[in-house]
């Protein structure tokens, strides 16, 4: 498929019925791993996985090398892939202009709570981006409403989100990912407040299932760094086992 056609298969994977799922991997072989998976219909990045890979903090890893790393995976699939481009590195336009180039077809980038205007403004010029190389990029607009909320209020922070969400999606966004440990209610009130469909979701420890995010209306849930520091674990018990003398498990599959 053109970059073309895999943003539009991307796009037309949040407006189904069905919650897009995506396992976010790292690195060319943990995308290649998640690829082989019969379910798997799409690929995202988590940048602070990638990051953490080149020993940067979250959101300090330099645009060249992301998108470097990012272009890697999506060269070694025929898969749409959304990369996680942090907050476009102060030059929205020029970094999707990049990402596409490299063959990037979507992304998540974040407000970090910048003023809305401002924020907006970063939408537009992403989306301008898309139109200028003729490629429906697939924006998946984030939010910090609730991750960088500090000590506010609940309900002032759903405000903000919904807020920040319509307006991000005016300017032509795709969806609107609003991560943090979302209930039912809070997650009813989003959907409610910016558009069935149109809410993307972490899946992060004590959240709720794929599903029932599903049955409330939300588009995408992926899961962030939480793949790679599950993956470090397994990594980490088969090394001490392996220092007490243990052996590699029977079970070990061949995946590259």
């Amino acid at each position: 498929m053109t970059a073309a056609e895999k943003a539009t298969k991307l796009r037309s994977l949040y407006d189904a019925p069905e919650i897009l799922r995506v396992v976010n991997i790292w690195d060319v072989v943990s995308a290649q791993a998640v690829a082989a998976l019969p379910e798997t219909t799409a690929l995202a990045t988590a940048g602070h996985s990638i990051a953490a890979t080149f020993g940067y903090a979250d959101g300090q890893i330099p645009r060249d090398l992301m998108i470097d790393m990012a272009g890697r995976i999506a060269a070694s699939t025929d898969l749409p892939v959304s990369a996680d481009l942090d907050d476009a590195y102060g030059d929205a336009g020029e970094t999707t202009r990049l990402a596409i180039g490299a063959g990037i077809v979507g992304a998540n980038v974040e407000d970090r709570l910048k003023p809305l205007d401002e924020s907006v403004a970063v939408v537009e010029a992403i989306v301008k981006a898309g139109e200028a190389e003729g490629v429906p990029f697939a924006l998946n607009a984030r939010t910090d409403a609730f991750v960088r909320a500090g000590d506010r209020p609940l309900d002032e922070s759903i405000a903000d989100a919904i807020q920040r969400g319509r307006a991000f999606l005016d300017a032509g966004a795709t969806c609107v990912f609003v991560p943090g440990i979302l209930d039912a209610d809070v997650t009813a009130q989003l959907v409610e407040g910016i558009g069935r469909g149109k809410i993307s979701v972490i899946g992060l420890p004590g959240a709720l299932t794929a599903a029932e995010y599903e049955a409330l209306g939300v588009a995408r849930i992926s899961y962030g760094p939480m793949i790679q520091r599950v993956a470090l674990t397994a990594l980490q018990d088969v090394a001490s086992s392996l220092y007490a003398d243990g052996v590699i498990p029977g079970s070990t599959r061949a995946l590259n």
